[in-house]
Formats: C-alpha cells, sequence, structure tokens
C-alpha cells in the first residue's frame, strides 16, 4: 500500500518546514529501518513542503498506523521537530489517493504559485536521490515516473504553464515596487545551486546586467565564469563590502546556516563608509550606487533582500538595519496569487484521470496472486488428467490441444471477471469464490483500503489533500 505524510505551506508554519528540510536527506534510510513492513521511501523536500512517500508492505487488512508512527518517529529524529508536532501536522494520504497527491504536486497544482514549473523537477530528483540511498520500491518507481509524464502531459494540454510563475519571477515581481530602474540596479546572488541559474536568468528579462555572485563552497568562479557575471572572494570582508554595494541581495543556497545576518550588513557599510571618507583599504568598484555614506542618519540606502533558501539563508534580523527590507518566503507566500481557474481546473481533469488509470492497473494487480492460484490449481488438474490419458495409452496431439483449449476457455471469464472486480475495489468478492468454489485460500498484500485516521491529525484522506 503506498502512503504519502505531507507537511506543506498549506498545514504547516514555515519554522516547521525549515526544519523538516534540514534533515530530509536522512530521513528515508531512516524510516525503512524503523519499520519492517516498509519496503520503500522516496522524501520530497522543497521550500515549501516535505513529503514522505512510502511503500507499505501489510496483508490485506492490516492497520497502516503502526508503520506511519515509525515513520513519523525516524523523521523527528533525523529532523528535530517533535513527533507530537508532526503527529499534529502532518497530512496523511493513503490508497488510491496517493498518485492522484503526488500527480497534483508534481503537476504545481499544490504549488504556493500554481503552476509553477520547478516542482517537477524537485519531485524528479527527488527520486534519483532514492534510487542513489536504495530506499526506492517498484511500486514507489511506477508512481514516480507516471507522475512525471502526468505533469508533461498536463504542462502540454492545458495553460498552467503559462498561467503560473515561477517562485524566483514571484518574488521578483513582488520586488518591483522597490526598484526604481532594474537596469541600474546592482545585484548580489548568494548561492550556485539549481534556483541560481533560474534567479539569474529572471534578473536578466528584468533588464539586470551588473550581478555578481558568491558562494561559501567556492562554486562562484565558476558559475560566474559559465554566466559572464563576476565572483565575490569568499574572505569575509570580500562578501560583506559587496552587500553594502548592492542594491538587491538575492539568496538561494542549500546551507541549513544563515550567510546573510544584520552583523554582516553593518561591517559592510562601515567599510564602505571608511572607503569614502579616505580610510583603510579601497572597497572595489564603489561606483555611483552608494555615493554617499551608506548607514549615516541624514540618508539610509534603500536595500531589498530577498531570500528564497530553506534553511533560511538570511536572518530576519536584518530587517533592524536602517534601509533594509527582508522579503523571505513566508511573505511571498502571503502575496501569492489566485489560481487561474480555467487552467486548474482542465489541469485537474487530467490529474484526476491519470490516477484513476494508476490505481486501475494497481487493482488489477492487486489480484495477481489470486490469478496466479487459481490458473495453478486449473493447470494442475489438467496435467494430471493428461498424465492419466497417456497411462490409458492415449497420446493424441489432438486430445491434449483440446484439454489445453477447454481450459483456458473455463478461466476466460474469471480473468475477466478479477478485473472488473479489482477495479471496483471489490476483491474480496474474488477470493471468496475462490475459497468456496475451489478451496483456494489466498492472502493479498494491502494496496487500497478505507481512510485511516491519525489521532490529532491536521487532515487525514485517502483521495488527493
Amino acid at each position: 500500500m503506498l502512503i504519502c505524510l505531507s507537511a506543506n505551506h498549506k498545514n504547516s508554519s514555515f519554522d516547521v518546514l525549515e526544519k523538516l528540510s534540514v534533515g530530509a536527506d536522512s530521513a528515508a534510510g531512516g524510516m525503512l529501518t524503523g519499520h519492517d513492513a516498509l519496503s520503500g521511501a522516496v522524501v520530497v523536500a522543497t521550500c515549501n513542503r516535505f513529503e514522505a512517500y512510502l511503500d507499505l508492505d501489510e496483508p490485506f487488512g492490516v492497520s497502516p498506523l503502526p508503520a506511519v508512527y515509525a515513520a513519523i518517529d525516524a523523521v523527528s529524529e533525523s529532523t528535530g521537530v517533535s513527533a507530537a508536532l508532526l503527529r499534529d501536522t502532518l497530512d496523511l494520504v493513503h490508497g488510491n489517493g496517493v498518485a492522484e497527491h503526488l500527480f497534483a504536486v508534481t503537476s504545481g497544482l499544490e504549488s504556493v504559485v500554481v503552476g509553477e514549473g520547478e516542482i517537477a523537477g524537485q519531485v524528479r530528483r527527488s527520486l534519483e536521490e532514492a534510487r542513489a540511498a536504495g530506499t526506492t520500491s517498484p511500486e514507489l518507481e511506477r508512481l514516480f515516473q507516471r507522475a512525471s509524464q502526468t505533469s508533461r502531459g498536463v504542462k502540454n494540454h492545458t495553460g498552467i504553464g503559462a498561467a503560473g510563475r515561477s517562485l524566483v519571477r514571484l518574488a521578483l515581481e513582488l520586488a518591483e515596487s522597490r526598484v526604481t530602474d532594474w537596469a541600474h540596479t546592482r545585484v548580489l546572488l548568494v548561492g550556485t545551486g539549481r534556483y541560481a541559474g533560474a534567479s539569474l536568468a529572471a534578473l536578466r528579462e528584468l533588464g539586470v546586467t551588473d550581478v555578481r555572485v558568491y558562494s561559501s563552497s567556492g562554486r562562484a568562479e565558476k558559475f560566474a565564469v559559465a554566466h559572464d557575471i563576476s565572483a565575490v572572494s569568499t574572505d569575509a570582508d570580500s562578501l560583506a563590502a559587496e552587500t553594502a554595494l548592492a542594491d538587491l541581495i538575492l539568496t538561494c543556497t542549500t546551507v541549513d546556516h544563515h550567510v546573510i545576518d544584520a552583523g554582516i550588513l553593518t561591517a559592510g557599510r562601515a567599510l564602505l563608509a571608511a572607503t569614502h571618507a579616505g580610510v583603510g583599504a579601497p572597497v572595489a568598484e564603489a561606483g555611483p550606487v552608494r555615493s554617499c555614506p551608506v548607514g549615516s542618519e541624514a540618508e539610509a540606502a534603500r536595500q531589498l533582500v530577498i531570500d528564497l533558501g530553506l534553511p533560511r539563508n538570511v536572518d530576519p534580523d536584518v530587517s533592524d538595519v536602517p534601509g533594509v527590507e527582508l522579503l523571505d518566503l513566508e511573505t511571498i507566500r502571503i502575496h501569492a496569487p489566485l489560481e487561474q481557474l480555467n487552467a486548474t481546473s482542465e489541469a485537474r481533469e487530467l490529474v484526476g484521470r491519470a490516477a484513476r488509470k494508476f490505481s486501475a492497473v494497481a487493482e488489477e494487480q492487486s489480484l495477481a496472486p489470486a490469478v496466479v492460484a487459481l490458473r495453478s490449481h486449473v493447470f494442475d488438474i489438467l496435467d494430471g488428467e493428461i498424465e492419466r490419458a497417456r497411462r490409458r495409452g492415449d497420446t493424441s496431439e489432438q486430445t491434449e490441444s483440446a484439454l489445453r483449449h477447454l481450459a483456458g476457455v473455463l478461466l476466460h471469464t474469471p480473468m475477466v471477471r478479477s478485473r472488473e472486480l479489482a477495479r471496483a475495489g471489490d476483491q474480496e468478492a474474488f477470493l471468496g469464490g475462490l475459497d468456496a468454489l475451489f478451496g483456494i485460500e489466498v492472502t493479498l498484500p494491502e494496496t487500497a483500503a478505507a481512510p485511516v485516521g491519525l489521532p490529532g491529525a491536521a487532515g487525514v484522506s485517502d483521495t488527493a489533500s
């Protein structure tokens, strides 16, 4: 049975999501070792969600709650978020609803910015990371591959992709009212990861030409050469000085500590003020952007800091520095636009259709052990009859062929009925018939069941949340 534990921007605070993101890398392995029946785990961790997709190998009718609680305990241990808080916060999706939920997530329908495109790549990378860690399973592979196919179909056949915007672009749109002229805006880009390239592209679309990049990991030089911009040295003074020179600081790294804080901004302004006063080493390329002493009581320079990192790249205390305004993920999601209703409706219809198809295949497969048991029973009887005919001296190929044809005809209707009953969720009817007519008893692994509740859970559903 498939299970999804979901913390997202709709049911969790930014602080909880930030803590969950820190220990996301080790969560999957911990969940598998925490309960023997968990055969696979894939964790999707983005700036606005933490989701654990689990493959539970339990017989039909067995409660998944022990495995769910074990998974929650593992997440708590790896992230530092208390198990009690997780039980109160997480949405539990299980059974057939898991596919619809993941398909909607991958298609951007559950994002802060409906239709944003980054999430599909993040989901794909989550599967790749699970493969590398050895935590995925065949059913999770099928689920995630189908999710990627569905997101491409939604993008190609609806207007959701055009209607949706990336988180980066939304942040820059919110920044427009604070920027006089993008063409004369000096930007410090902190980070060289997957969001850095998207951020740089969005800045250039707005007309920004003066961009410097900083990376605490030392990757700035390589990124700068590849994108034809300037790199900032990794020493503390260089970073501080550049923060003072920048009109806009945009951070998008995956480090688990603050890269920018009030102390760095204040130190940079002091360096720049000393340079203008002719004291100490000169700050390179001061230019006209900070022509007056920054931070002076007479005039505090207006400066915007956009933090797209999770965990936070920027300490909230930067807002205490005169003239500085902080725009972080928590603020950005408050200003997320309303859904584009027509495109969203069409996209959800495609997602629902794909999820039903996925579930139908899973349901059919759920009766596979029973179908195999029936075929084995019939073919064992057939082989026995053929052997007795041979002992009586009847070795005619026509006789053997006729018997095998008869067996196939007799099995045709039960095979058709097994698929029909499985799709209707009535596997018990088929199992009961096998037991009543042939004395064949089969215990199925659970694939879909009624909703399961987490005591105290914020949201519990077997459909997409």
